[in-house]
């Protein structure tokens, strides 16, 4: 039988590669953001603008994501296009892997797979919106985030401004501490919620700098344990956070509706999401887009914090 060549998992480009060996600062970004978070033609212009960001904080951007059955780590714009284009594009957590790049199919990639391909290319920070977490009800419907589980075993430095608040934020810091996973608040003693500057639940430790943020990353290297992440809790400025009390009310709304209409699974997230974006009137989608762009500016800064302890 003749014998199947494989890529290399993921594939660097040219850019990536060489900001790699210069021992440059990188940023892995995922994929799932421009192809299933932002209507189009908007998606395409935020993936852009985000990959723009990273640049002029001196790093370079690692846009991950697979098309036809190749994973990569860095898109040009041609397939930065594709991906925002959206026929045929999956939504790629790690498990759809394996099977993606076996049949020759095209996905963006979600935290979880963003997490473990950036992790195979050698990238060490990665920069998102909001960690997936334990869902609200989880006792009866047992569903939880890939995210959570992959992230414990996957050494990466995840910067995001902490889990979207329809999740159940408690349930999902309870996890994080059992799975071992380390999370920083940065410049706040307050776990962040993603809309909002605050959950209203505290995180252990707190950095006021990438240098620090550096030197806890190079600390769990030192210490040689699990291969675990460690979580930079950024929140979103409380001038561009989303008005608590609309927030709390329409959340209320959402999940009323839910359960009237008996949505459960995987079905729950994408309609309090929406609902919250059409009850706001693009309130929710702004604060949304102001915390991916503060997480991905300071990516980039602990990214060259980073690379400068080499």
């Amino acid at each position: 039988m003749p014998q199947h060549r494989a890529h290399p998992v993921p594939v660097l480009s040219d850019e990536v590669r060489e900001a790699l060996a210069a021992n440059r600062p990188v940023v892995a970004l995922e994929s799932t953001i421009i192809t299933h978070g932002l209507p189009r033609p908007r998606n395409l212009e935020v993936g852009l603008e985000l990959e723009d960001l990273v640049r002029a904080e001196g790093a370079v951007p690692a846009t991950i994501a697979v098309l036809d059955g190749v994973a990569y780590a860095g898109l040009d714009k041609s397939r930065l296009e594709r991906i925002a284009a959206g026929e045929g594009v999956r939504k790629l957590g790690h498990r759809d892997l394996a099977p993606a790049l076996a049949t020759g199919a095209s996905g963006a990639t979600t935290v979880s797979a963003t997490a473990f391909l950036a992790a195979r290319a050698g990238l060490r920070v990665f920069a998102t919106g909001g960690l997936g977490g334990v869902h609200r009800e989880w006792t009866s419907s047992q569903d939880e985030s890939a995210d959570l589980a992959l992230l414990a075993r996957t050494r990466i430095t995840l910067v995001c401004a902490g889990v979207k608040s329809i999740l159940d934020v408690p349930a999902t810091l309870q996890r994080l501490e059992t799975l071992g996973v380390g999370i920083l608040g940065y410049g706040t003693d307050r776990f962040p919620g993603f809309y909002l500057a605050d959950s209203g639940h505290p995180v252990d430790w707190t950095v006021q700098g990438p240098a620090e943020v550096a030197g806890v990353m190079a600390a769990q290297d030192a210490l040689g344990g699990p291969e675990s992440a460690l979580v930079v809790a950024n929140p979103v400025a409380e001038e561009l956070q989303l008005d608590r009390e609309l927030h709390d009310r329409v959340l209320a709304e959402a999940l009323d509706r839910c359960r009237e209409r008996g949505i459960t699974g995987q079905a729950v997230t994408p309609f309090l999401l929406d609902h919250l974006v059409t009850a706001t009137g693009g309130a929710s989608l702004e604060a949304n887009l102001a915390a991916v762009r503060g997480n991905v500016r300071l990516g980039a800064l602990i990214a060259g914090a980073w690379a400068a302890r080499a």
